[in-house]
C-alpha cells in the first residue's frame, strides 16, 4: 500500500461549548482536515489547528508534507513519520511543523488500522476499551462564582465524575480561591475537580495560592507558571500536596525529556498536535510510564480516547467538545467514561454537512 496524496480542507466553526449554558460565546475555531488517500481505496482522515490568522499557513504546510509522504507505505507509520521530520527539521520543531505533522501521522495510523480491522488503541496496545473523562471548557475563569454555584452541579447531574475550572484572573488571593470553594460546596466531596492556570502565576503565586486551596482537594493544578520554567514548576510540585499537571505547551519529545527530569510535574499532559502526533504521544507516554507518572490529554477527545486507553499510565481524557460538530460519529460517554469506538482505525469520519456549512475557500 501506498500514500497517493491528500484532500486538505479548512472549516470555520462558532467558537461555542455545548457544556456552557445562557452565556454568550462570541467568535469562531479554524480547523484544518486531512483526509490522506492511499492505492488501495483506504483514507484516513486527521486534523490540526492551532487558532488565529496562520490557519492557510497551517493548511499549506500540510499540503507540503502530505506531498513529501506521497510514495510511502502507511503500514509503517515510524517511517513515515521520521522521513517527514527529516525532511523539515531545520524548519525546527515547535510550531507549523509539529502541528502539521500531527495531521499526518493521524491519518497515517487511521488508514493502518482500517487496513488491519483493528482500532488505532488496539494498535497502540489495547489497555482497555474506555477511559474516564472530564469536562472541560465550561467553567471558564470570566465566568462569575454565581455562574459556577449553578454550572458544577449540572455537569454532575449530565453524568460527568470529573470537571476541569479556571484560575489566574482574580485581583486578589481570597477571589481565587472563592472560585474553588464554590464549586466544592455546588458539587460535593467525590467529583474530581481540576483547575487549570494557563501558565498566569509566578512561582510564589502558584505556592501561596496552590496551599490555600489545598483543602478543598483539587485533582490537580495545572500549567501554573510558564511553559518552560521546568525548574520553577519542579518548586511548585515539591512545595505541594495537590499534583501538578502541565504539557499542553510543550512540543516534542526532548522538551517532555527536560520536564520529567526535572521532577517538573507529577502529571503528564500531552497535546497530541503539539506533540507530532500519535507516533510521538506513546514515545512520551512510555517515558512517563518509565518515570512512574500518569498521562492526560489536552483537546480532540475524539483522537485521544484511543491513545489514553490504550496505555497503562493513561489517567483521563480531556472532553473539550470544540470538534464534535467536524464528525459523524464521536465516542460515548458512559458513566463518566469516554468509550473508544468499535470501528476500525479512529473510528471516525468527516461530516459532509460540518464541510458544506464550515468550509472557508
Amino acid at each position: 500500500m501506498r500514500i497517493t496524496g491528500g484532500t486538505t480542507r479548512v472549516l470555520q466553526t462558532p467558537a461555542d461549548n455545548p457544556l456552557v449554558v445562557g452565556i454568550d460565546q462570541p467568535g469562531t475555531r479554524e480547523f484544518v482536515t486531512l483526509e490522506l488517500h492511499t492505492d488501495e481505496g483506504i483514507s484516513g482522515v486527521g486534523l490540526t489547528f492551532f487558532g488565529g490568522p496562520l490557519v492557510h499557513a497551517l493548511r499549506r504546510a500540510v499540503d507540503d508534507l502530505v506531498v513529501l509522504a506521497t510514495g510511502e507505505d502507511p503500514m509503517n507509520p515510524e517511517a513515515v513519520w521520521g522521513k517527514l521530520m527529516d525532511a523539515c527539521a531545520s524548519a525546527g520543531p515547535e510550531g507549523i511543523l509539529s502541528l502539521g505533522l500531527a495531521a499526518v501521522d493521524m491519518a497515517v495510523w487511521d488508514i493502518k488500522g482500517k487496513a488491519l480491522d483493528q482500532t488505532v488503541c488496539s494498535l497502540l496496545g489495547g489497555y482497555r476499551d474506555r477511559a474516564p473523562t472530564y469536562a472541560s471548557g465550561a467553567l471558564m475563569r470570566p465566568m462569575g462564582v454565581e455562574y459556577l454555584a449553578e454550572a458544577g452541579p449540572r455537569l454532575v447531574e449530565q453524568g460527568f465524575r470529573q470537571m476541569k475550572t479556571q484560575m489566574g484572573a482574580e485581583p486578589t488571593a481570597a477571589r481565587e480561591v472563592a472560585r474553588i470553594r464554590t464549586l466544592r460546596e455546588g458539587i460535593g466531596p467525590d467529583i474530581d475537580l481540576m483547575c487549570d492556570i494557563n501558565q498566569l502565576w509566578n512561582v510564589n503565586q502558584a505556592i501561596q495560592i496552590g496551599t490555600m486551596v489545598e483543602e478543598y482537594n483539587l485533582f490537580w493544578l495545572e500549567d501554573v507558571v510558564a511553559r518552560d520554567d521546568y525548574q520553577g514548576l519542579a518548586r511548585v510540585a515539591d512545595a505541594l500536596v495537590t499534583p501538578i499537571a502541565a504539557g499542553e505547551y510543550v512540543y516534542g519529545i526532548r522538551s517532555f525529556r527536560h520536564m520529567v527530569e526535572q521532577r517538573s510535574v507529577d502529571i503528564v499532559m500531552v497535546d497530541l498536535l503539539r506533540a507530532g502526533g500519535i507516533t510521538p504521544f506513546r514515545k512520551i507516554a512510555g517515558m512517563a510510564e518509565a518515570f512512574n507518572l500518569p498521562v492526560v490529554s489536552h483537546l480532540i477527545p475524539e483522537v485521544q480516547t484511543h491513545t489514553i486507553a490504550a496505555i497503562p499510565n493513561g489517567l483521563t481524557v480531556e472532553y473539550m467538545p470544540w470538534t464534535l460538530r467536524l464528525f459523524d460519529e464521536t465516542p460515548d460517554i458512559v458513566d463518566g467514561e469516554i468509550l473508544v469506538p468499535d470501528r476500525p482505525g479512529l473510528g471516525l469520519s468527516f461530516s459532509q454537512d460540518a464541510i458544506a456549512q464550515y468550509g472557508v475557500a
